[in-house]
């Protein structure tokens, strides 16, 4: 693919990457071939694996000095992935949707991923630019995005992994809430803006009765008091643990709802 063949974002997506995305990779536009791999590629469970085995070698336990590592736990490996593939995925299409009002192209046969050399996703490749939101209803505007790559990936993980799906719906939604209250303090923003998100958080189930795998991803809790100190920062809390502290090297997480994390 020639250089010119791929472009950044287009003029409209500009100044999404201000305020609270300054900093973040945009997704580039263009065909989805090298040094993109397409998202059905990439999803295909040899190809899966192979990303798998090179983003674990970096979590790799040595035991001994001198023995050979041995690879971190599967689940954890597979959770951590996870993370950074939905972090390059949610910031960009989030803030299309919620910002400009715009479907961004994240079915598996219209994206690609820029992989790392660690194996991890980078950034997005997208075959076009998107198109004018059909409906801003909280249960039918992020439907590409669960439907057509959520819910397959997820699928595709849980059974190469081991983990359960609640795992890794978790680590959607605990991504998906931090950039709806990010996105309310961008400069584009306007009032409400994170609404119909959150309304999409906060039902048990969804409009045909299934249960929602993106309910109440997070809580807010304030701790207990303790004696004439002075009240604790109230904490953000999982609901479902993301499995990292199983890597030991890791441990837990800011945000792990489990009693030691806290202890």
């Amino acid at each position: 693919m020639h250089a010119a063949e791929t472009t950044a974002m287009p003029p409209l997506f500009d100044a999404l990457y201000t305020g609270p995305l300054d900093g973040l990779t945009p997704p580039r536009v263009g065909p989805l071939d090298t040094p993109a791999l397409p998202m059905r590629a990439l999803m295909a469970p040899e190809r899966l694996e192979a990303e798998f085995e090179r983003f674990g070698a970096g979590y790799a336990d040595h035991r001994e000095p001198g023995a050979p590592p041995e690879p971190g736990d599967r689940r954890a490996l597979a959770s951590l992935w996870s993370k950074w593939h939905f972090g390059a995925l949610l910031a960009p299409y989030l803030a299309a949707n919620l910002l400009l009002e715009r479907d961004l192209p994240v079915g598996l046969d219209d994206v690609g991923v820029c992989l790392t050399a660690e194996g991890r996703t980078e950034c997005l490749q997208l075959a076009h630019a998107g198109r004018p939101l059909g409906s801003l209803d909280g249960f039918t505007r992020f439907s590409t995005l669960i439907d057509d790559h959520l819910t397959p990936l997820i699928t595709r993980l849980a059974a190469l992994s081991g983990a359960s799906a609640k795992v890794f719906w978790s680590n959607v939604g605990n991504t998906f809430e931090h950039f709806l209250s990010a996105l309310e303090a961008h400069p584009m923003a306007h009032p409400g803006v994170a609404a119909e998100g959150q309304r999409l958080l906060e039902s048990r189930t969804l409009p045909d009765g299934r249960r929602n795998p993106l309910y109440q991803p997070v809580r807010y809790v304030q701790p207990a008091a303790k004696g004439d100190a002075p009240p604790e920062p109230v904490r953000r809390v999982r609901r479902v643990c993301c499995l990292r502290y199983l890597l030991p090297e890791l441990g837990y997480c800011g945000n792990c709802p489990l009693p030691k994390a806290s202890g």
